[in-house]
């Protein structure tokens, strides 16, 4: 069971699971996704034969007893997830989901956690709440005087509740134990991406770790490792495994994300006048590189309006499909690109700032200007920010 935010902006309509919908919790939808039936057909079957050497009177009725184990199981999983969702409101999240799917379940929430006491409580709130349910069911389980098919339920709730608590708090991503470890890290740092970076690789340890303890316990106990144990163990390993690398994935590119800054990535500009000609633009240019201003042959060329508000951007590719000769005759805004209007930023914008502010101003356009005041200091590109969150 885990917990999911997005590594850099939140989306505003979040990718939900397929599945059932039966409910809703913290103002999200309970998904029962395809693959857990799947689970619940695999776990009832495997269940069967200790209903049956606990009780072999009942005949075909193990099948639905043990079915019952399956949905008390799975009752628990709603909990554990319902426990993350409440906790991430009450944290100022977005919850979008809560999924039960083969490998349990998942909550999903967007608004981007602040502080390390967030992400800790968030998570720890889902392994507690297994833990208390396997006290629930063990202190019944002990009450009971008779050894019959709700007692075994119970015992089987108090031991599923308890491995599912344990398990969870193990101190690797995806799992809860990994982001407690995140958060942590992060307190200790001061970076939350140092934390998921740290929490992904003891992640992948604990990924190998499961499948080594399929196959050099029995080894260590003098038996032989059981197939069955193996595969599973092996399952739950690769996707252990494929979470811890998706959250390394996510820590860099949060720690790519941090670095961002509109004044970085832009494109120094020249500002010329509406109305000026393309050989006056390009004049200015000149004179810049004359003046020794180093790169200014590279730099964009801005049409700037009344107060020297930014109006378009000359489109280098249509300036040099200009004949020279037609060049002071040609005025820039015919071989300009529009810029979408507030969709300036300030040099100083960064980070998630900068992404968000790309998000719902620039309006679906590649460039946008950066103003310092009423100076055009550059024109930023989309595709440069993206490469540089991508790490390209």
């Amino acid at each position: 069971m885990t917990t999911s935010e997005p590594a850099s902006t939140p989306a505003p309509d979040p990718q939900r699971s397929k599945g059932i919908v039966i409910g809703r919790v913290a103002g999200a939808p309970v998904i029962i996704t395809r693959s857990w039936f799947l689970a619940a057909l695999v776990l009832t079957i495997l269940f069967v034969p200790n209903v049956q050497l606990r009780a072999p009177h009942l005949g075909a009725g193990a099948y639905l007893v043990a079915f019952v184990f399956v949905l008390l199981l799975f009752g628990s999983v709603f909990l554990h997830e319902a426990a993350h969702a409440l906790v991430a409101r009450a944290r100022g999240q977005n919850v979008t989901e809560l999924a039960i799917t083969i490998w349990g379940g998942h909550t999903a929430y967007t608004g981007g956690l602040g502080k390390p006491l967030d992400g800790f409580l968030v998570a720890v709130v889902g392994p507690l709440t297994n833990l208390v349910l396997a006290a629930g069911f063990w202190v019944a389980f002990q009450a009971s005087s008779v050894q019959d098919v709700p007692t075994l339920l119970l015992f089987a709730g108090a031991v599923s509740n308890a491995f599912v608590g344990v398990f969870n708090l193990l101190p690797g991503l995806p799992l809860d134990g990994g982001q407690i470890l995140e958060s942590l890290v992060w307190a200790v740092t001061g970076k939350r991406s140092t934390g998921t970076i740290a929490a992904g690789w003891v992640g992948r340890v604990v990924a190998v770790g499961v499948l080594l303890w399929a196959l050099v316990v029995p080894f260590a106990q003098g038996t032989t490792p059981n197939l069955t144990t193996v595969l599973w163990s092996a399952l739950i390993g690769a996707f252990l495994w494929a979470g811890a690398g998706a959250a390394i994935t996510n820590g860099r590119r949060r720690e790519a994300v941090a670095a961002l800054s509109a004044s970085g990535l832009a494109v120094p500009a020249l500002s010329v006048s509406l109305g000026s000609t393309l050989a006056e633009a390009l004049s200015a240019r000149t004179a810049a590189a004359a003046a020794g201003v180093p790169g200014a042959e590279s730099y964009r060329l801005v049409v700037v309006g009344h107060g020297g508000l930014p109006v378009a951007v000359l489109d280098d590719d249509a300036v040099a499909a200009v004949p020279a000769a037609a060049r002071s005759v040609t005025q820039v805004d015919a071989v300009a690109v529009p810029f979408v209007q507030g969709s300036a930023v300030h040099p100083a914008t960064s980070g998630t700032d900068l992404l968000n502010h790309l998000a719902t101003r620039s309006g679906g356009a590649r460039l946008v200007p950066v103003v310092d005041g009423d100076r055009v200091t550059g024109v930023l590109d989309l595709a440069d920010v993206a490469r540089a969150v991508r790490g390209t």
